[in-house]
């Protein structure tokens, strides 16, 4: 089959999905074709994998129970295939006996796997929710049909199939607001992997993966320097990690890394800040990861972290401080909220142990939008190693053209947005060996020192000393985030007075 045919035929596929009564919006059709995807791509690995141990000279014993393995099962409700793709025999099952088989035996029995990380893998996909399955059984003929066509032993369909899926997920970041939580713009997730520069041998870390678009791009990264089969071993089965706490981003995920070539990934279904920071045991050369912001954590939950807040973004930090490798080389890059660069109370304890404790090397502040349509807080992103204790910061201010005040769903933030970040990091990697000056830095770049910092009382805010007096207004969310953080400070302190006024009622 040709690329321009499987293209077409999997888009028709996501159609009749959408059309389907259970599956009318982007978020069900995206859903329902992946975890198709999935056991077709699956079932055919586990035949590579039989295969690969045959020649060794050593058995392998299947994962999938044979009733359940998308080759048996499949053929039994479109008919076998016969001379070729053309025809296939009468089918075993109608459209009821479809439908009880998927929904009775094949959901419950994956949901019910365990005893090995491939089974809890398929287990973590199909339990703890309610499986998206299309209501007519003529529509998940259809769709079997198209996805049973595809053949995952080809480079050509799994590169075709691959690029549709980032399509399908960019289109979910663009059309539900709720795909914020999993889906992160890739020119952002690229700029930050070619900062990190991960290489092989190094273990990388995403405690908060949603569609493993960071660990996908650090494999697509790695791959290049790939030269051995040892270096393929080490990819494959000993480099990546992720975690994500809910089941629908999971899927996604795991879907998203096995066709961008990681057959077995290590997902694991797990809420991340449940961790308790006293007794880390398992710790990472890389972190890089956009963690959840704006949401909150109970009292138990806050009981894991030394520094106590009830907001996911500190914690998020605290977690990856404590998961990065007691190794000079361990260094990190995350998205926050920008409000977390100006915040004090806990956020300023925290940034002051940033400091002291690893090396914030540089700050990239993003234009409004950057995450549009989806989110309108804007964004920063930190890079930090363990090499040393911060003696200055590199900032970087993205800036856009002069006809664009602001990016947005119609102007979305893409890779030539970085061209100049690009340019300011290769500038950096330079003055680190002292072959340049800060001086030879663009204006939309600039130095701060710790000392500086420290004055500030730990607000890391970006205060571009280049742009003239006029310019220097803070933006618009920097104030309302101010406003927010001013408004809960006197929140408390009314509540404290409130309570003090009632004991001394009751004192009298």
């Amino acid at each position: 089959m040709s690329r321009e045919q499987l293209t077409n035929d999997i888009w028709k596929a996501c159609d009749i999905l959408r059309r389907d009564d259970n599956c009318g919006g982007v978020m069900e059709y995206v859903e329902h074709i992946a975890w198709l995807l999935f056991l077709k791509f699956f079932d055919e690995q586990e035949e590579i994998f039989g295969l690969e141990a045959e020649l060794a000279g050593r058995s392998y014993k299947r994962v999938v129970d044979e009733a359940y393995r998308w080759s048996k099962w499949v053929p039994k409700a479109l008919g076998s295939r016969v001379g070729g793709n053309s025809r296939r025999t009468t089918p075993e099952w109608d459209g009821d006996g479809l439908m009880q088989f998927v929904r009775g035996e094949l959901i419950p029995y994956l949901a019910s796997l365990n005893g090995s990380s491939e089974r809890e893998v398929i287990s973590g996909i199909f339990s703890d929710r309610n499986v998206v399955l299309c209501a007519s059984p003529y529509n998940l003929k259809d769709v079997l049909e198209i996805i049973d066509s595809i053949d995952f032993k080809n480079p050509d369909d799994i590169h075709t199939v691959s690029h549709i899926y980032e399509g399908l997920l960019k289109r979910l970041g663009s059309e539900n607001k709720m795909a914020g939580e999993f889906y992160t713009p890739r020119p952002i997730i690229r700029f930050m992997v070619e900062v990190i520069d991960p290489q092989i041998g190094e273990t990388v870390y995403d405690p908060f993966c949603g569609s493993c678009g960071f660990l996908v791009e650090a494999y697509s990264h790695m791959q290049k320097q790939e030269k051995t089969t040892k270096d393929h071993k080490i990819l494959q089965y000993d480099t990546f990690v992720g975690q994500e706490k809910k089941a629908l981003p999971a899927l996604l995920g795991i879907m998203n890394m096995v066709l961008h070539g990681i057959r077995v990934p290590d997902i694991r279904r797990r809420n991340t800040l449940a961790e308790n920071l006293k007794n880390v045991s398992e710790r990472f050369d890389i972190v890089i990861t956009n963690p959840p912001f704006g949401g909150k954590e109970n009292a138990q939950i806050q009981e894991n972290f030394p520094i106590k807040s009830n907001a996911t973004e500190l914690l998020a930090v605290e977690h990856i401080i404590k998961k990065l490798k007691l190794s000079s080389k361990a260094r990190c890059g995350m998205v926050v909220p920008e409000g977390t660069l100006f915040r004090g109370g806990a956020f300023a304890t925290l940034k002051q142990m940033l400091l002291n404790d690893l090396n914030l090397f540089l700050v990239v502040s993003l234009p409004s939008g950057a995450f549009a349509p989806y989110s309108d807080v804007k964004t920063a992103l930190l890079f930090f190693d363990r090499s040393s204790s911060t003696k200055e910061v590199l900032y970087y201010e993205m800036s856009l053209s002069e006809n664009l005040k602001k990016l947005s769903k119609g102007n979305p933030i893409a890779d030539e947005h970085f061209d100049e970040g690009r340019e300011i990091v290769r500038l950096w990697r330079d003055y680190s060996q002292g072959k340049v000056t800060p001086q030879d830095f663009p204006d939309s770049s600039w130095f701060v020192d710790e000392k500086t910092l420290v004055e500030r009382q730990y607000d890391l805010s970006a205060r571009n000393p280049n742009r003239l007096e006029g310019e220097k207004l803070p933006h618009p969310s920097e104030l309302t985030a101010r406003m927010i953080e001013n408004q809960q400070k006197f929140q408390q302190s009314l509540e404290r007075l409130h309570k003090m006024i009632i004991r001394q009622d009751e004192a009298l």
